[in-house]
């Protein structure tokens, strides 16, 4: 399944926690607060928990949802897809 993950952390610490979870179960930056990715239900569930203890629960706030090939072809894109600085042509197309 494909997997959104979209985040608002206010301390630096934390968000460098979050970012390398996401990047270690294989998702893609596509913004400075967003990742995309394809993902196991497994991987998906034990993403959700890791993320779940590196944030402050208080002030943080973390999207984590998957998303069906059909429901992400069917988005309306208004602008660049994704940030061109952070992510290659190789993995644009992965997704598109």
């Amino acid at each position: 399944m494909l997997v959104w993950v979209m985040y608002d952390i206010t301390k630096d610490k934390a968000r460098t926690k979050v970012i390398k979870v996401c990047k270690n179960v294989g998702l893609y930056r596509v913004q400075k607060s967003v990742f995309l990715g394809s993902l196991e239900e497994n991987e998906f569930d034990e993403l959700k928990l890791r993320l779940e203890t590196l944030v402050d629960l208080e002030s943080d706030s973390v999207y984590v949802f998957p998303m069906s090939q059909t429901n992400f072809k069917a988005c309306g894109l208004i602008g660049q897809a994704f940030d061109k600085e952070l992510v290659t042509d190789d993995i644009i197309s992965k997704f598109i």
